[in-house]
């Protein structure tokens, strides 16, 4: 029995899609004598037709990989798209290493463990791209006695 008229009046009087009216199927005998908004109305109020809730998306799935990803898993080399410099780019690369690097060359200065001629020399060679490191700055000062005091790291 097509009972579509009386699901498309359902469908306007609920405010909702067609797909969501639901039709007590015991009753479909009484529902298709159901021909004004009024009669429709009624069966509404008896609960022989009702609106079905929205269906959601569930976000389980992408909840467990983001708790992944959280973890460090995910990220190898098979999961990456473009290039290195494209994921991290050269120059915030290079921000980071060189602000790091002149942070160090800052400390040991107000320590006084190089003088700030040494500062300034080492300043300009980090400026340079001379040291690869904070590790790397620290070893050319101590292979070139740079320092007045050792250097407790």
């Amino acid at each position: 029995m097509k009972l579509r008229s009386q699901r498309r009046l359902a469908s306007e009087i609920l405010k909702v899609g067609i797909h969501r009216v639901w039709i007590d199927p015991d009753y479909v005998d009484e529902v298709s004598m159901a021909v004004r908004r009024e009669d429709i109305r009624r069966l509404i109020k008896d609960g022989i037709i009702r609106a079905l809730p929205e269906k959601g998306i569930s976000t389980s799935r992408a909840k467990k990989l983001h708790e992944q990803k959280k973890k460090g898993r995910r990220r190898g080399h098979g999961s990456r798209k473009g290039r290195k410099t494209a994921r991290m780019p050269r120059k915030e690369s290079w921000m980071n290493k060189i602000r790091a690097i002149r942070r160090k060359l800052r400390e040991l200065r107000d320590k006084r463990i190089i003088t700030r001629r040494v500062y300034r020399m080492l300043y300009m060679k980090a400026k340079g791209g001379t040291f690869g490191s904070v590790r790397h700055l620290l070893h050319y000062i101590e292979e070139h006695n740079l320092a007045r005091k050792a250097i407790l790291e």
